[in-house]
Parts: C-alpha cells; sequence; structure tokens
C-alpha cells in the first residue's frame, strides 16, 4: 500500500509517499481502508518537533515513528478478536494522535476506541476534518467538568480561520454566545460567513489593548503570555490556549496560568484537560453537524501522491478551513 513517510525532522519537503505492507489488525483493533485524511497542526508540530521536549517521546534525532497523519475516515476492512462495535462494511472516522498517527495512508489499523460510525449522509471528506480539530473546539469551550458559559456570553475566538477555529465559533453561537473573531484581513469575511458577531484583523493593531472584555476566549495557537490577557477576561471568566510555542506552552501551562487562576477570579492557561476523541463528545459534534449548527469548511483537498503540498499549503498558513487529504 502507499504511505506517507518522515526519515527525519524537518519541513513538509521531507515527506515522502513509499510502498510499505499493509497493516494487520492486532486484538482490539480495527483496519481501515481509507478514504479520506485531513491535516492538523499536530501534524506538523511532530514533523517540525518545535517543541523541543517533544523529542524525548518522539526520537532525539531522528522521528521514532515515520508515519504521520490523525484524522482518518473510511471503511471497516477487517477486525481483530475481541473488537465488539463494529463490523466489516462499517463507515467510520477517528483521531490517531494517542495511537499510530498513521492516517496519510491507504490502509491504517487502529484501536477500537479510535473510531466511531458516520452516517451514510456524511461524505468521507467531510467526516475526515471533524475528529481533531472540532474536538479541541468543544473541549476549548467548557471546563473539565464541562460546565460552559451560558446564552449571551460574549465570547473571543483568537485564530477563528484555520483548523480549530471555523468549529469554535459555529459551536459557540450554537450556544448562544456574542462571538468576536480574531483573523488577518484576507480572512475576515470567511469568519464572518461562519456565523461571528464581530470580527477583528490582528494585523492592524494589538487586539489585547482594545478594552473589550469576554466571559470565554480560545486562543488557538498562543504567541502572547497569560498575563497579556488578564484585562480581556471578565471576572469569573476563562482563557483557554490550545497550543503555541514551547516558551509560551511551558509558561503558561507550568507557571502563569495557575498563579493567575490562584490570584485573581478568572481561569487563565493551557487547556490541560483535552481528552482526544472522548466518545461523548464525538457524539455532541456528531448531534450539531446533523442538526446543521456546525458545517464541516474544507479549503482545499490534496490527493495522497501531493501530501508535500498540501503540508506545505497548510503550513504556509493559506487555509480557511480544513485541508484534506483524499485516496
Amino acid at each position: 500500500m502507499k504511505a506517507a513517510v518522515k526519515d527525519r525532522y524537518g519541513p513538509p519537503e521531507v515527506v515522502r509517499v513509499v510502498d510499505i505492507d499493509r497493516p494487520v489488525p492486532k486484538t482490539g483493533e480495527v483496519l481501515v481502508k481509507v478514504r479520506a485524511a485531513s491535516v492538523n497542526r499536530a501534524d506538523l508540530d511532530n514533523l517540525y518537533a518545535r517543541w523541543t521536549f517533544l523529542r524525548l517521546f518522539l526520537g532525539l534525532r531522528r522521528p521514532v515513528n515515520r508515519r504521520l497523519g490523525a484524522d482518518v475516515a473510511g471503511v471497516v476492512e477487517s477486525v481483530g478478536s475481541g473488537v465488539t462495535r463494529f463490523q466489516v462494511g462499517d463507515r467510520v472516522f477517528g483521531d490517531l494522535f494517542s495511537s499510530s498517527q498513521d492516517a496519510f495512508s491507504e490502509y491504517v489499523s487502529a484501536p477500537e476506541k479510535a473510531l466511531a460510525t458516520i452516517s451514510d449522509e456524511m461524505s468521507f471528506e467531510d467526516a475526515a476534518t471533524l475528529p481533531h480539530s472540532s474536538i479541541l473546539a468543544l473541549q476549548g469551550l467548557q471546563r473539565r467538568n464541562g460546565a460552559t458559559f451560558g446564552a449571551g456570553a460574549r465570547v473571543l475566538v483568537v485564530g477563528a480561520s484555520g483548523s480549530v477555529g471555523p468549529f469554535a465559533v459555529q459551536i459557540a453561537k450554537s450556544r448562544g454566545a456574542h462571538v468576536t473573531g480574531v483573523a488577518s484581513t484576507a480572512k475576515l469575511d470567511f469568519v464572518r460567513s461562519l456565523g461571528a458577531d464581530e470580527v477583528i484583523d490582528y494585523t492592524t493593531g494589538d487586539y489585547r489593548q482594545g478594552g473589550d472584555r469576554y466571559d470565554w476566549i480560545v486562543d488557538v495557537n498562543a504567541h502572547h503570555s497569560v498575563l497579556s490577557w488578564r484585562n480581556s477576561i471578565k471576572p469569573g471568566g476563562v482563557y483557554a490556549a490550545l497550543g503555541g510555542d514551547s516558551a509560551a506552552w511551558f509558561g503558561q501551562a507550568l507557571i502563569q496560568g495557575p498563579a493567575v487562576t490562584l490570584a485573581t477570579r478568572k481561569s487563565m492557561g493551557m487547556m490541560l484537560h483535552w481528552k482526544p476523541f472522548d466518545l461523548d463528545d464525538i457524539e455532541e459534534i456528531k448531534r450539531l453537524t446533523s442538526n446543521g449548527q456546525i458545517r464541516t469548511i474544507i479549503d482545499r483537498s490534496f490527493p495522497l501522491s501531493d501530501i508535500v503540498a498540501a503540508l506545505r499549503y497548510f503550513d504556509d498558513g493559506h487555509s480557511r478551513g480544513k485541508v484534506v487529504i483524499t485516496f
């Protein structure tokens, strides 16, 4: 079968498509014939290993896992012993972030818990956009115990035009929030089309200094310290960073976030309660998509043979919504 691999850390150009053996499902695993996959920031993080400490887990000098890809959608080809939730022919999607991370392949063998069924009405391409990004967005809009804001809350989504942000905008709107989306000049109309009540162009000034205060802020890819946001959050409000560079990650997750939270009535820091492909949350995402409260946004599709172009397009920040790999 064809699969994308990387033999060293580096830019998208280090990735190549090669022929490898088709996997055989082990106990508790499901073999899926892949019909679509999608690109996430996590794929690039593993490729660049931009958080240097990750090399302790990914491989110090070169990647231990040569494969790439978290989001997957396809058809069950066979099942290993002990599998009870799926049978041959089922249409499924899943997040392989916590397991094999090999979605950019013609076949994948995934743990049963990493998959869920999709309806006949949903295309594989649409399904492939959901597992990683929509769950990050959903969980970024709720506390560890599931508590969230009420109707009328003011919500700010920083990075509203990429993979996670469009889902965050739509989920917040589905809960009755007044949503402001932050994006570049060229993407403001796109963010408005998602339902955002207001938009902010981050290229025209420091959007943290505008004087507005929010009940909830989702910062998809944090570039500023937690402390710099403290005047933008209402008492009892939440600032949740979903990612960022290594300095921001350590500073916010381990030092600034807990300190600010203890000193104020504001919950601020990295979202550390992320549960990849939580099945209860997946059911919520399926409900929201089926009733039209959130829609999938595919900016561009690439065949597996053009995986380098797909990764480069995503990494350069061109996409409005998701970048999909087709098979």
